[in-house]
């Protein structure tokens, strides 16, 4: 995997984000199910990284897939994420990063049967995003 392009030691990444934010974003961790604040949200704009301000997803590509997590059909483009095999908790799942600063945002799912057009779901944590509304 190449160099981030937001690159930051650990003390810095700790000032800059909560504990919970940091727990998610640079150690891999996931919140809670249906705690996070854009669960339910139906706000259209854009959702970037929280860790960066890199813009990962668009509002038109989130869809309801009651997960108790923010779930996408799509990233904004192909280049603004990493995908990587996770075998972390005995299973094999495919984890999604944000490609300019290399933290965690969730994992993306395929072949559930979900009426998108790319048969993805990627299941974000809301802690890793930040939605920025559309102005109208």
């Amino acid at each position: 995997m190449e160099r981030p392009e937001v690159v930051k030691n650990e003390q810095e990444w700790r000032e800059q984000l909560t504990p919970a934010e940091y727990a998610v974003l640079r150690e891999a961790g996931t919140e809670p199910a249906w705690r996070g604040e854009y669960t339910d949200t139906k706000t259209q704009g854009v959702y970037e990284c929280r860790a960066c301000g890199a813009e990962l997803f668009r509002s038109e590509t989130k869809f309801e897939s009651h997960c108790g997590w923010p779930s996408f059909f799509s990233p904004l483009a192909g280049d603004r994420v990493i995908l990587r095999e996770d075998r972390s908790l005995g299973m094999v799942r495919v984890e999604v990063l944000c490609s300019r600063c290399h933290s965690h945002l969730g994992h993306v799912f395929e072949g559930e049967g979900f009426p998108t057009p790319t048969d993805q779901r990627y299941c974000i944590n809301s802690i890793s995003l930040r939605l920025v509304p559309d102005e109208s």
